[in-house]
């Protein structure tokens, strides 16, 4: 225990070194331009673009993901893998040079590869989905900015490069979240979304400013090498603050609140930010900094313990909702918490982490996309206790749920397994009892969230039909949304054991990655965490389909302790209300009463006397000759009298 608590001194990372890219590789800007011009197009021109927009952004991330195709087969062939172009001087101030360039390595290629196939997808999806809204036009815009966004974060040399994507990513979070900004509910939820990741962006931009402090740069490779010639105690507060960043955009705890208010925006919205990209930057980030976090033990251990909280709970609140997408949203959430975990683990599991990130870009889209489906055949329903039976009417929506569902749940052999066993048994690997409290997490939340996606869908899909009067009959969604749903179902059910069984090796190239980390024993063995893990998840969904394949009821019941608390977010809302939202409002108003009668009151009375007097004075000047005559004679006597008194020697 003290040797895991003990500020573990920072050891040197090696030399970072990138090759400088050539041939069709010095063209990589263009994955960033594309969809940032196409942004520009759709926003600029109006409703002129209304009735081919739509095509236009989708044609921009296809576009994408064929280049990023292209110069992932380039790098395939380089010796080095890691190859930078550096476009020009972004800032230049004294000691402070900070490049604008593009690096692109085996993580970012990866990460490039899924935003774009993943994004496409979701695109051609939203084509259909938004047909009918007025607004698609810009939504598309929306929607392409926030892709150019997402490869820029993914793609720059630096930090400030990153932070430059991340916030753009924001911004482009709150118009899509808010895109409906006519629902009071909408707005609030992007102005929430908004205001936590500030928190963390924050958190981010201090720790760059700490690099620029003690490094003197900003340039991964500069960093890498460096850190360790720092002192353990500024590797912890620099780890921290990137994690605080890394927190605020993966929805991980203490700043998970507002991703699930983020549903409140269209389907293809919530399928793109919680399944392929924002929510993965933070990720990306621990990931991209492993060499900062691979330091610090004790930095190790803070971020298996944020994992380790938010796996779970996710897991709890996810398993007393009844909004089909906030289900959705919470296992989101917890899914992340499972790759902070594995990042978390360092050596080799960040690599697992990874593949586990790619898997459920899969799964999550598909799902999220699913739920699109079958709201859009149910008058736009959100409700599962008001759904059943649909297994009938929407056999391709279906299908695909159910292989989402199967990998998700890490059921063999579909993707979810081979990319969140592996995880389950390295945090077992970890030295001492805390194999046995984050081993234990990991498989607790393995049978958790079998019961709560297993509630999900037989409660969607199977039972008695619960619908509502004014539906009918529900419908299958367009082919322009269900072969999207199809492709990703594939990618479900075998994305997982061939991204197993290659990205590792992939990701050696990637700086920090490659190295591995002297291993302890697993307390249990390989076999033995397959096998349990495979039983809780039985034991999940068979204990969910039990309780649940005939229906449940369609009001809210009386509860325990346990589910009226995850009912309530495990009161993490009302805490931020108390502790944050009510002192800031009382601040706010204190700040405001302070302004009004202190300092604007100074300023008003000075100004009001001033008025009063010269209104007082005005009252002299009356414009008659008889009273300036009597001012004047009375001025005179005033001044006679005064020498008077002077020489009678009453003043002396």
């Amino acid at each position: 225990m003290d040797e895991i608590l003990t500020y573990a001194q920072a050891e040197p990372a090696g030399t970072v070194a990138y090759a400088e890219a050539g041939g069709l590789l010095s063209s990589v800007w263009l994955l960033v331009a594309i969809p940032l011009v196409s942004a520009a197009i759709l926003l600029l021109l109006g409703r002129r673009a209304d009735r081919w927009g739509h095509w236009l952004g989708v044609a921009a991330i296809g576009a994408a993901f064929v280049l990023g195709l292209s110069y992932f087969f380039q790098l395939r062939g380089l010796e080095n893998k890691s190859v930078e172009l550096s476009l020009w001087d972004f800032i230049t101030v004294g000691d402070l040079r900070v490049d604008f360039g593009l690096l692109f390595d085996p993580l970012a290629a990866v990460f490039v590869l899924l935003i774009t196939g993943v994004g496409f997808l979701i695109h051609l999806y939203a084509v259909e989905y938004m047909a009918h809204d007025e607004g698609r036009r810009r939504f598309f815009g929306y929607f392409n900015l926030f892709v150019a966004a997402m490869l820029l974060l993914v793609l720059g040399n630096n930090y400030v490069m990153l932070y430059f994507g991340w916030e753009g990513v924001g911004l482009a979070s709150y118009l899509l979240i808010s895109f409906w900004y006519g629902r009071p509910s909408a707005a609030t939820a992007g102005k929430k979304a908004f205001l936590m990741n500030r928190v963390g962006d924050a958190g981010l931009a201090i720790g760059i400013f700490i690099m620029f402090a003690t490094l003197g740069t900003t340039q991964y490779d500069e960093v890498f090498t460096g850190v360790g010639a720092l002192t353990s105690g500024t590797v912890l507060v620099l780890g921290l603050l990137l994690l605080l960043g890394a927190a605020g955009k993966s929805g991980q705890f203490p700043l998970q609140a507002w991703l699930p208010d983020a549903m409140e925006g269209p389907t293809p919205v919530s399928a793109l930010i919680h399944a392929a990209t924002m929510v993965t930057a933070g990720v990306y980030l621990i990931a991209r900094s492993n060499p900062v976090f691979s330091a610090n033990s004790t930095l190790q251990l803070v971020v298996v313990s944020v994992g380790a909280i938010t796996l779970l709970m996710g897991c709890l609140i996810g398993a007393a909702k009844d909004d089909i997408k906030r289900v959705l949203a919470w296992s989101t959430v917890s899914q992340i918490g499972y790759m902070f975990l594995g990042v978390g683990l360092g050596g080799a599991a960040y690599a697992l982490a990874i593949v586990h990130l790619l898997a459920h870009g899969f799964f999550k889209a598909n799902m999220f996309l699913g739920a699109g489906s079958v709201m859009h055949g149910m008058n736009d329903q959100v409700d599962i206790r008001r759904f059943g039976g649909l297994s009938k009417y929407m056999k391709v929506t279906w299908l695909t749920f159910m292989m989402g569902w199967l990998a998700i749940i890490g059921m063999f052999p579909f993707s979810g397994f081979f990319s969140k066993e592996p995880i389950i048994v390295a945090a077992f690997e970890r030295e001492g009892w805390t194999a046995w409290l984050f081993g234990g997490a990991a498989l607790l939340g393995a049978g958790l969230t079998a019961f709560y996606m297993t509630r999900l869908f037989v409660l969607t899909f199977h039972g008695p039909k619960r619908w509502t009067e004014d539906i009918e009959h529900p419908h299958e969604s367009p082919k322009l949304m269900t072969i999207p749903l199809i492709l990703l179902a594939i990618g479900s059910v075998g994305a997982g054991f061939l991204l197993a069984t290659s990205v590792p090796d992939w990701l050696t190239a990637t700086a920090g990655l490659g190295e591995q980390e002297e291993g302890h024993h697993a307390v249990l063995s390989h076999t033995v965490i397959t096998v349990l893990s495979l039983l809780v998840t039985v034991l999940g969904a068979g204990l969910a389909w039990m309780l649940f394949r005939n229906g449940t009821a369609t009001a809210p019941q009386p509860a325990g302790v346990l589910v009226t608390a995850a009912r309530r977010n495990l009161y993490t809302d009302a805490f931020n209300e108390a502790v944050f939202e009510k002192p800031g409002i009382f601040l706010t108003r204190a700040l405001v009463f302070l302004d009004n009668r202190g300092v604007d009151g100074l300023v008003n009375g000075l100004a009001a006397a001033v008025g009063g007097g010269s209104g007082r004075l005005r009252r002299l000047q009356t414009g008659f000759v008889r009273s300036y005559a009597t001012s004047i004679l009375t001025g005179a006597l005033l001044v006679v009298a005064a020498f008077l008194a002077v020489q009678a020697g009453w003043l002396a």
